[in-house]
């Protein structure tokens, strides 16, 4: 058996070179090795299970009480809604008090919020009021934690840190329904919800013993209004090229959102049933998670910020292959390819919280999460309206033809970020920009 081995090549003081062997997911042991970032990261692996659990056990409890399916989703909805208000809305606590305690107040808020949604024979009305401010304290809490997350890491394992973060989301996206629907097949969706708040109450705890209190990023000048830092951070954002052309990238998910939200049209157009256009949903975030892994393992962190933008253009490149009229299994390793390239988007995440200052961080972040969340509200829609207008095929083929073209400008703009920041030379050699 070969044993491949990894080294990095760093100079020394007086001129030369000295080899570092460097065994392969090394790192992830050193970013676990840091308390305050276990601490947050257990936090948001409780946080996501809670929310699927929850949209599990809201969905059964809505249709069981209303046999509506309209009312069904409007319920879901309400689990979704608030993420795309809550950013502009509420991101800008993140940075006005200290993050710590602004996490723990915001879970422990949703602990008696989702403890509510638990109580027999709670009105349905009264439910969906609740699940909206529940979801909406999210958006502070996952400001929060983003802008805490260079703070407790060192920065050379900083962007592997953003990366176990990503992976966590997309693994419990993948997990969270199918354990969700178990739980409350099993339990019932009230005690399910119980569950939901307990795990809330734990994400508290282990905030609140494992995350060591700061001041707020701030400071302790005059408060600004919400308008003004609202503001405030689209300027930053507008006027800050590699901001700009950095959301930009993240931004094309729109685009690859498309083939989950048209996979059971796609399924049935091949003659597939249900359960082949579960599989083909999962193809995307399962390559996804393929992408992130191999990624932050075995690739630079340098080598990834020239790869950042000729992926997010390759990401919609197999969409195109559609026109081709692909099998079912050709089918999976097109979006698995696709779900791979889009793992960019860790690194985009992990260089857009890094460049953002201190002090503006939490709303820069809820600015660009609430545009990420629109963008793939508006690529379910379009995906939708092309297979109504062209079919499957051709439908998901003008999206990739479409998010080729669109990638572009951000693609070039990106590329002179680069070179501005470290000059054409080192850009090709893959220096990370100062």
């Amino acid at each position: 058996m070969t044993v491949r081995r990894f080294a990095t090549v760093t100079s020394t003081p007086g001129g030369g070179t000295r080899v570092r062997r460097v065994i392969p997911g090394a790192e992830y042991l050193r970013v676990f090795a840091v308390a305050e970032f276990s601490g947050l990261w257990a936090g948001l692996l409780l946080s996501k299970a809670g929310d699927q659990l929850a949209r599990v056990a809201l969905a059964v409890m809505a249709y069981d009480r209303t046999g509506s399916a309209a009312l069904t989703a409007v319920v879901y909805g309400l689990t979704l809604v608030p993420a795309l208000l809550g950013g502009p809305l509420l991101g800008w606590l993140a940075d006005r008090y200290p993050r710590r305690e602004l996490i723990v107040s915001c879970d422990v808020g949703r602990t008696v919020l989702v403890a509510l949604m638990a109580v027999p024979g709670m009105p349905l009305p009264l439910i969906g009021g609740l699940v909206f401010a529940s979801h909406l304290l999210d958006a502070p809490t996952r400001a929060a934690r983003i802008a805490l997350t260079p703070d407790v890491l060192p920065a050379a394992i900083y962007p592997t840190g953003v990366a176990i973060n990503g992976f966590t989301s997309q693994l419990m996206t993948l997990v969270g329904f199918a354990a969700g629907g178990v739980v409350v097949a099993l339990a019932g969706p009230s005690p399910a919800l119980a569950i939901d708040a307990a795990t809330f109450a734990a994400a508290a705890l282990i905030t609140t013993l494992t995350v060591r209190r700061r001041p707020a990023a701030g400071g302790d000048g005059p408060a600004r209004s919400w308008w003004s830092s609202t503001n405030a951070g689209l300027r930053l954002i507008a006027g800050t090229p590699s901001l700009r052309n950095l959301l930009s990238l993240a931004l094309l998910a729109g685009f690859h959102v498309i083939p989950e939200a048209i996979a059971v049209p796609y399924a049935h157009s091949l003659g597939l049933g249900d359960t082949e256009a579960g599989i083909m949903m999962a193809a995307m975030p399962a390559g996804t998670l393929i992408g992130v892994f191999v990624l932050t393992t075995f690739v630079p962190a340098r080598s990834r910020l020239l790869l950042m933008a000729p992926m997010a253009v390759l990401a919609s490149a197999p969409l195109v292959v559609a026109l081709l009229q692909p099998g079912f299994v050709m089918v999976l390793v097109l979006w698995g390819l696709a779900g791979v390239c889009t793992a960019y988007q860790v690194s985009a995440n992990a260089e857009f919280v890094r460049i953002v200052p201190n002090e503006q961080r939490g709303q820069a972040v809820g600015l660009a999460s609430s545009a990420l969340m629109a963008v793939q509200g508006l690529g379910v829609m379009l995906g939708g309206v092309l297979v109504d207008w062209a079919g499957p095929e051709r439908g998901l083929a003008i999206a990739g033809l479409a998010g080729l073209a669109v990638s572009v400008p951000p693609l070039i703009g990106w590329f002179r970020v680069l070179a501005r920041q470290m000059g054409p030379g080192r850009v090709l050699t893959g220096a990370r920009p100062d």
